[in-house]
């Protein structure tokens, strides 16, 4: 049977007249999953029990299962979820003043092979659905009674290698009749598929779009980033150039700063040069240890100088606050500590 939450509001409908029922009834199902957050069809109390029993007969509801719940220090949560196929997802909340951030992961895995990132070290096997991305918000909401605000495509996986279902979620996830979760505050991540951003500029989705640079040599990158193989520098910064022309909206660049690799002050001169005119702003992130990575946090110091070095030149760069990183719940540390079978 098909997961119901993974069909758009217009899929809903569609598929309500295929089963002989209005097509009204959708909004009344949608409103039920995404506002209510019914885990069983049958506390769809304003639909009729024949449809009920349509609905259990032909979709499934797809509850995820918390199979671990760790709280950081600093109020962070992270979830590791079995999504139910026998395999588990990490998703982290993270708690600010304007409220409540989701980071969501998109797949089981990654391909991408970012050599700082702890989801290197496990094999890809699967993209998540539109349903499964948006169950994690769910599943969390659920958990502890809140209201998610904001969320982050910064999980395990790599966004735009899962274009397809990550905007289908995205739609769900904004829609008014929904979660009501604004475009604005929806920020997609992505290591530097070119296509992709090209594709996502052509659709102006009203997104953030953060795009994870962390050098500004193709020789530096490659190593940290095996996707510049691929897409070296000069084909991202033009894919990025059109993205910012198309839209009039500003990138956010991540720069992971590692000790005596990318955080030196000749690195900031580059980045700058890189930068300089672009409708963009730069987020540094002191970047996280991981196990067997050849990667060293940078000093507090040098993070700060490049920070200021950025402002001074007319970037604008702001640190990351770093939340979790008790519980691996920060940028790169995120794994599926079960190795991804349960």
């Amino acid at each position: 049977m098909k997961n119901i939450k993974d069909y758009n509001l217009d899929e809903l409908k569609e598929e309500m007249l295929l089963i002989g029922e209005k097509g009204y009834r959708a909004e009344q199902i949608f409103k039920w999953i995404y506002v209510e957050n019914v885990t069983d069809f049958n506390e769809m109390t304003n639909l009729s029990l024949e449809l009920r029993e349509k609905l259990k007969e032909n979709y499934t509801l797809d509850i995820y299962k918390i199979i671990r719940k760790q709280e950081s220090s600093d109020g962070t949560k992270k979830y590791l979820f079995d999504i139910l196929d026998g395999n588990a997802i990490e998703t982290v909340l993270m708690q600010y003043k304007h409220g409540y951030s989701i980071c969501v992961s998109s797949q089981v895995g990654c391909k991408m092979g970012c050599k700082f990132c702890a989801s290197t070290g496990i094999a890809f096997i699967r993209s998540l659905t539109s349903g499964e991305i948006a169950e994690q918000i769910l599943a969390v909401q659920r958990d502890i009674g809140i209201k998610i605000s904001n969320v982050v495509f910064m999980g395990i996986g790599e966004p735009l290698d899962n274009f397809n279902n990550v905007i289908k979620a995205i739609k769900i996830i904004n829609n008014p009749k929904g979660l009501n979760i604004g475009a604005r505050h929806i920020s997609i991540s992505t290591s530097g598929l070119v296509p992709k951003i090209y594709e996502i500029a052509d659709m102006d989705l009203q997104c953030t779009l953060s795009i994870s640079l962390h050098a500004t040599t193709n020789e530096k990158r490659s190593k940290m980033m095996p996707i510049n193989n691929k897409y070296n520098i000069e084909e991202l910064m033009k894919a990025c150039k059109y993205y910012i022309e198309k839209t009039n909206k500003r990138i956010s660049f991540e720069y992971a700063l590692a000790k005596d690799n990318n955080d030196n002050l000749e690195d900031a001169k580059a980045l700058v040069k890189l930068l300089k005119g672009m409708l963009c702003h730069v987020n540094l992130i002191p970047i996280n240890k991981i196990e067997n990575g050849e990667f060293d946090t940078s000093t507090n110091e040098n993070v700060m100088k490049f920070r200021d070095y950025l402002n001074d030149c007319g970037i604008v760069a702001t640190i990351r606050r770093e939340l979790g990183d008790d519980i691996e719940a920060a940028c790169g540390q995120l794994r599926r500590k079960e190795g991804g079978n349960i």
